[in-house]
């Protein structure tokens, strides 16, 4: 039976459940195991839903077109739904990999955890127990991903079940190999000819990012509306290069976005190091004693906000950011082409369209 709720608060609403079981189960171990299970809770709260919101539409486009009434059931809502909480565990990785101390405006997880170590007046290293726990946090949050997903797919018949099981195995292979190659390329890329380097960062972004929040949560829900092959490639088509204009959207944000709206410090990609498919055209564009500047200074964690404001000039002035800009658009005509007469229910061909859009152009 499909929730009366629409999809995205009936997903919330599962969630909540869900936590709720699990606190429950978790307050038998003691107040410190109790403490892990609400920053779980505390690391899938908030967000855009992105993921969750492509695997709805991927279902949909296909439900739609085989003249399936009615909205998603309580299998769709709760694959998306473990998909949120694999993306939870992925950004608690990502923050104690690129150290970082906020995510959407908060304390990052492993900060969090940190400081309730302070308040407690535990003893030993307050950081490193942060850093600890936030790994465990972490893998926490892929188990129950893996929970969610289980128990969403036990009332589906194999033939939707086993797909779709497969295609989220997928998604969880690409993304972590793209989440080290990310890191690697922080120090590998000294040993690259420079004219390798926005290939390589193109690669990073599609492993990463475009893969996982957009093609393979597409193929996912679609999966669970038992598409053909042809309407897979068609949300394939589309999905990839909405994926890469995301992404991209991510690494213009990361350097120029306001930290009022991101929730993240201005400029905390330069800090951090990330050789961006924006960063990779700089150094294209610029003679060989700025880019040797450049590359001195990014990945510097104690660049001021002087010299943040130094790098942005010397990117946009190289026309990288224009023709990121350009890269994006680009992008989003490719996913509209795709679209163009396939197999896919035609609201649902709006819908998809829309969150391209919203994907592509956004300030956080």
């Amino acid at each position: 039976m499909a929730p009366s709720l629409d999809p995205i608060a009936a997903l919330s609403q599962q969630l909540e459940e869900f936590f709720t079981g699990q606190r429950a189960h978790a307050s038998q171990f003691g107040a410190e195991a109790r403490m892990l299970v609400d920053a779980a809770a505390g690391a899938v709260s908030g967000g855009k839903r992105l993921r969750a919101r492509f695997c709805l539409a991927g279902w949909q486009s296909v439900a739609e077109h085989a003249g399936q009434t009615g909205g998603p059931g309580l299998a769709v809502i709760g694959a998306a739904a473990a998909l949120e909480v694999f993306h939870a565990a992925a950004l608690v990785h990502d923050d104690i990999i690129d150290n970082s101390d906020t995510r959407r405006g908060h304390s990052s997880a492993h900060r969090s955890l940190q400081a309730l170590h302070e308040q407690r007046g535990w003893d030993g290293e307050s950081v490193a127990f942060g850093r600890a726990g936030g790994i465990l946090l972490g893998d926490l949050l892929v188990a129950l991903s893996d929970d969610l997903l289980e128990t969403a797919l036990q009332s589906l018949p194999s033939q939707l079940a086993g797909p779709a099981r497969a295609q989220y195995a997928t998604m969880r292979r690409d993304v972590t190999i793209g989440q080290f190659l990310d890191v690697a390329e922080e120090s590998a890329h000294i040993t690259v000819p420079d004219h390798e380097h926005a290939a390589r960062a193109l690669q990073v972004a599609s492993l990463k990012s475009a893969r996982y929040s957009v093609e393979q949560p597409l193929l996912i829900g679609a999966r669970l509306a038992g598409a053909d092959q042809e309407q897979l490639a068609s949300l394939s088509a589309f999905g990839q290069p909405v994926g890469m204009a995301f992404q991209l959207r991510d690494d213009v944000l990361g350097v120029f976005g306001d930290a009022d709206v991101t929730g993240k410090p201005a400029g905390d990609d330069l800090r951090e190091g990330k050789r961006t498919v924006l960063v990779a055209y700089a150094r294209e564009a610029l003679p060989a004693g700025a880019r040797r500047s450049l590359d001195e200074l990014i990945g510097d964690p104690e660049l001021d906000d002087a010299q943040i404001e130094m790098l942005r000039r010397t990117i946009a002035d190289s026309g990288a950011l224009s023709r990121v800009e350009d890269l994006i658009e680009e992008y989003v005509r490719a996913a509209d082409r795709a679209l163009a007469g396939a197999p896919l229910g035609n609201a649902a061909v709006g819908r998809l369209r829309d969150l391209a859009r919203a994907a592509a152009v956004r300030a956080a």
